[in-house]
């Protein structure tokens, strides 16, 4: 009987281990109430938070993002916005232009805050500090594991004058953009608390459902996050076709919407909002608000130079006729791409997206974005966001290349089928702007060619830091850009020169429909990209993600032994690397010569099949030089290439191509 017991134990013993290695997530419901005074710029909050501590520990504090509270004088984000600008580069300061030294010179009313009036917990009041911009509340009774608390939080908040993402009287001239609005509940997971004060960038939200209430003027128009729930009493073209819209009575209209499964909750909101719909056969319908205030479209046509405004006959009609074209490109562009998107990058689901005009620049959330103006590469770029970060959902912070490196990767294929499909159409019988179009379809790279460029700029200039760097510690702004951005990509599209074109498309699908609402990091990405390539990965991450080191190859020398070629190539960079090498002959014909890297203990399939290919021995990271040997003689020979579709990062391609001269 002792024995069978002990037997027992030691296997619940091992199911709980196992049950604890595996990821687990925290969860969410806010239920939401806003009563905005649009003349004060202010509003009241009400906030229920149910919280399911799905961990497996005992939580005794928890923390809570209070973003507004950055737009005051001397705060985290201003000061580190001026220490920036004091470094130059360039001759000029390194600073976020939108930000530069502008909190600390808002006047009271302008800045931004939020204030806690009042917080429970399962209906005992709670002791809590603010940390500018972060609460923190030390609990009177922990949170067991896999158990569920209940907040209820009474706050107030000041809207700040638009400076970052947040605020009132944006520069395009939209009234209210509210990301960032409501206290927020930090992320807590396998790496405990993760209290990230609001400095500059990026976040980190934990999953669940929002149930949002927002009352504010009858004159308004809002775009949000979500569903709208009473579309047939708040109208503004939400309404069902051939509905009659009854609005309540009061001074006011309460907008009620539900978002489920998402980490955050944006909206804006605008008395003068145009708002366009498009429905997708089979997918969401498409929301897309604009600011469309004559006066303020005049004023910023007056503001015109005269060579602009010639452009559009010097008639005002004409400039907002060119303003309506182009929100309306964004709409009708959304529909064109959505089922490419889907193809390549996996399914959308949800039924709504909106393209809010808003906030300084665009910046994404759930089922939405907020976006400065109609510029179609900010648009694709924004909507891709959905699939790299509100889908998946990785910690920006210390992952930023993970969400903004591979949504450029998506972008700029998003932008390729774009110009190849829809603009190839406008442009038929125009043969000028089709030969423009085909020379940037003809780069290599194809679609990633200005981020390799930006990443070969950083990695000149001496700024570079591993992206393993946290968003915000980067020593400078261009570093973080460059990296997070255009490194990021580079890191998927080289990982195609690696595997395999079909493959990298294969892993992205997989990456997608294993991690969807899970928040990856990334051992988690190269874990699916080596089952899915049956190829050894973590060299690749080491070196490029974890470290700063080079790729630079060349041709070393050549020379005919026995009638047969031998063609010497050197590594010259710290970063090893496969080798594609591409022989040219006098006659035509092609040849690629592959050498796999030692670490990868596998190799890629042939991705040309119309031309011939060797593949060598690997070559091992140890040896500064390889030796390869074709069985046709050196005067045979035009032509050698190193990586001739240009995919790897070589920071030096002048030694990677030898044209034979005899």
């Amino acid at each position: 009987m002792k024995q069978i017991f002990l037997s027992v134990a030691l296997v619940l013993a091992f199911l709980l281990g196992v049950a604890q290695s595996s990821k687990w997530q925290q969860r969410v419901k806010y239920t939401m109430q806003a009563d905005v005074d649009a003349a004060a710029n202010t509003f009241t909050g009400k906030q229920r938070l149910e919280y399911s501590n799905n961990s497996p520990d005992t939580l005794t504090r928890v923390f809570y993002h209070l973003y507004w509270n950055a737009f005051q004088p001397n705060s985290m984000m201003d000061v580190r916005s001026r220490e920036l600008g004091k470094i130059k580069i360039s001759g000029r300061p390194n600073w976020d232009a939108r930000v530069r030294d502008r909190i600390g010179n808002l006047k009271e009313d302008e800045t931004g805050y939020q204030k806690i009036s009042s917080l429970t917990m399962n209906g005992a009041p709670q002791p809590f500090t603010v940390h500018e911009t972060i609460l923190e509340v030390k609990l009177t009774k922990p949170i067991l594991p896999r158990s569920k608390a209940v907040f209820e939080m009474d706050f107030h908040a000041q809207i700040p004058l638009q400076i970052r993402r947040s605020g009132r009287d944006a520069a395009n001239g939209v009234r209210f953009s509210m990301s960032q609005w409501y206290p927020k509940l930090c992320e807590y997971d396998q790496d405990g608390w993760h209290p990230t004060p609001y400095i500059a960038r990026e976040f980190y939200g934990v999953w669940g459902d929002f149930d949002v209430k927002i009352s504010i003027d009858k004159n308004y128009i809002l775009g949000a996050t979500g569903y709208l729930q009473n579309a047939n009493q708040i109208g503004y073209g939400y309404e069902t076709p051939g509905t009659k819209v009854v609005r309540p009575a009061g001074e006011k209209l309460t907008w009620h919407f539900i978002a489920p499964d998402v980490h955050d909750f944006v909206w804006a909101a605008d008395p003068e909002y145009k708002h366009l719909v498009r429905k997708i056969p089979g997918g969401p319908d498409i929301h897309v608000l604009y600011n469309r205030d004559e006066g303020f479209l005049q004023q910023q046509f007056n503001d015109l130079q005269p060579e602009i405004k010639a452009e559009y006959n010097h008639n005002l009609r004409n400039y907002i006729a060119s303003i309506d074209d182009q929100w309306n490109e964004v709409a009708d562009a959304a529909v064109a791409v959505y089922p490419f998107i889907v193809k390549n990058f996996g399914a959308y689901p949800f039924k709504q997206y909106s393209f809010i005009q808003g906030g300084d620049g665009g910046m994404e959330y759930p089922m939405a974005t907020l976006l400065a103006g109609p510029g179609l590469g900010t648009v694709f770029h924004e909507w891709m966001h959905t699939w790299y970060q509100m889908l998946l959902a990785t910690n920006e912070s210390l992952y930023p290349w993970m969400d903004e490196g591979f949504t450029e990767w998506a972008t700029d294929k998003v932008q390729d089928f774009y110009q190849r499909t829809v603009i190839r159409k406008r442009l038929a019988g125009n043969a000028a702007g089709l030969r423009a179009l085909d020379s940037l379809s003809n780069i290599l790279p194809r679609y990633h060619s200005e981020n390799y460029d930006t990443y070969f700029y950083l990695a000149r200039t001496g700024f570079e830091e591993p992206l393993t760097t946290h968003a915000d510690h980067y020593d400078n702004n261009n570093a973080y850009a460059a990296a997070a951005y255009s490194k990021g990509c580079v890191f998927l599209s080289q990982l195609g020169y690696i595997v395999g074109e079909d493959n990298l498309n294969r892993i992205m699908l997989e990456y997608y429909r294993q991690w969807r609402f899970k928040h990856p990091d990334v051992n988690d990405f190269m874990r699916v990209a080596e089952k899915v390539s049956h190829i050894e990965l973590d060299w690749y991450k080491e070196y490029w993600v974890n470290s700063v080191k080079t790729i630079d190859y060349g041709i070393d020398s050549l020379w005919e032994e026995g009638g047969k070629s031998k063609i010497r190539l050197r590594r010259i960079g710290k970063m090893p690397m496969p080798i594609d090498l591409m022989i040219e002959y006098k006659d035509g014909s092609r040849q690629l010569a592959y050498v796999p890297q030692y670490f990868m203990f596998g190799e890629k399939p042939q991705e040309d099949v119309s031309v011939p290919q060797t593949v060598f021995d690997a070559w091992k990271w140890t040896h500064p030089t390889y030796t390869v040997e074709v069985n046709r003689r050196l005067s045979e020979m035009k032509s050698l290439e190193i990586d001739p579709s240009r995919r790897m990062a070589d920071v030096e391609r002048k030694n990677n191509k030898l044209i034979i001269p005899w």
